[in-house]
């Protein structure tokens, strides 16, 4: 099991992998996305602060994901067009992600085991967001309905840090 966020491969949308060690540095949201999801609003948000912080070393980073009531059911090419089309994304996207269950992505496994939920460690439904500082470490985790907006104080602590 991999001990830092660096360690994990991932998948971009297009079908290429590497390593989040590609991020060493930087300051990292990752969040499940879904298309269909009642609070896609949310890429709004998040592109604002992409847009807002991209030069001091934030980094967004979409992972789609299917888990939930089959709100992102289409192939990698139409959610890649529809997040970019629809909603405006021009962070990286990665392919769907499986988040929870005994299929889940080791970087959820990790993320998880980090920061825990009050209920546990269960994704509970898309736009969970988590937050990396510099170092690669696990220092935030923000709930579906907590919109990116709260967070901009947290990140432009850690973008000084």
């Amino acid at each position: 099991m991999s001990k830092r966020v660096y360690d994990i491969k991932v998948k971009r949308c297009g079908g290429s992998t590497y390593f989040l060690e590609e991020y060493k540095g930087k300051v990292l949201i990752i969040v499940n996305t879904a298309t269909n999801c009642a609070l896609n609003d949310q890429f709004e948000g998040l592109e604002t602060l992409y847009q807002k912080y991209k030069n001091d070393g934030l980094v967004v980073l979409s992972f789609p994901c299917n888990n939930f009531d089959n709100q992102e059911p289409g192939s990698m090419d139409e959610i890649y067009n529809t997040y970019r089309r629809r909603f405006g994304i021009t962070f990286p996207i990665h392919s769907k992600t499986i988040v929870n269950g005994n299929n889940e992505h080791p970087l959820y496994t990790l993320l998880k085991r980090e920061k825990p939920g009050l209920f546990g460690s269960q994704i509970k439904w898309n736009f969970t967001k988590f937050v990396i500082d510099r170092e690669g470490k696990v220092v935030g985790k923000y709930l579906p309905y907590d919109s990116p907006e709260e967070m901009e104080e947290f990140i432009k602590e850690l973008l000084n840090e």
